[in-house]
């Protein structure tokens, strides 16, 4: 078949969609919003038309940030944001990551979490994965809430793209991880609001480790050719 022929992707006969959850008036918080990745979220989303609370160690620093994005982003301290959201994503740095969850265990008990942490060190030769002692960032994140329904997302994303008002749409595939499917559908929902992007299942979180790690090879990448790359999941 000549490739003119073959359809686009997402429309392709032999890989339907599933039937996207309405998440529409879910509240979604980003714990560690006033960082760039976590802002530009927020942003994104908020864009989208959900309903985002942006969490940081201090209220003030969330409420300055909430007010520069507008469109009814709120702000708030890291421990009543995710009290009030429905879903909470994890955006805080990889050295803060376990000391942020162990204090809101109680607060996010019983909430959809999507951990989107890179663990991370650099040196003078560049960006180089860290394996946690759990396996990854989303492993360590399941040990410290057994109560939450973690998963794990959004660790691909350019925070210079996320968060450039001039561009319209986000071109690039998120890879989902989780162990429960209605889980995982939820946060391939969420990924698929904003324009361009898609939510793609990876696996369950056991995965996560390769998913986290290959940010280095992306960080890579964008420094030797002055990119903003991502990443594009073929035939599905």
């Amino acid at each position: 078949m000549a490739s003119t022929d073959i359809p686009p992707t997402p429309a392709s006969p032999g890989h339907p969609r599933p039937e996207a959850a309405d998440i529409s008036g879910r509240t979604v918080a980003v714990l560690g919003g006033t960082g760039p990745q976590g802002r530009g979220l927020a942003y994104r989303l908020a864009l989208a038309g959900q309903k985002v609370i942006i969490g940081s160690r201090a209220a003030g620093r969330a409420e300055t940030a909430a007010t520069e994005l507008g469109l009814g982003i709120v702000g708030l301290d890291n421990a009543e944001a995710a009290r009030r959201g429905d879903m909470v994503i994890v955006t805080v740095p990889w050295e803060g990551h376990a000391v942020t969850l162990k204090a809101l265990r109680e607060e996010l008990a019983g909430k959809l979490v999507i951990d989107s942490v890179n663990p991370l060190g650099f040196d003078a030769k560049g960006a180089y994965a860290i394996r946690p002692e759990e396996g990854s960032a989303a492993q360590q994140a399941a040990a410290l809430l057994p109560d939450s329904r973690v998963t794990a997302a959004f660790h691909h994303l350019s925070a210079v793209l996320l968060t450039d008002p001039d561009v319209e749409v986000v071109d690039t595939d998120v890879m989902v991880l989780g162990d429960s499917r209605a889980d995982t559908d939820t946060v391939q929902a969420l990924t698929d609001r904003i324009p361009g992007m898609r939510g793609v299942y990876a696996g369950g979180l056991r995965n996560a480790h390769q998913v986290e790690a290959l940010v280095a090879n992306l960080i890579s990448v964008n420094r030797r050719y002055k990119a903003h790359a991502g990443l594009r999941i073929t035939d599905v």
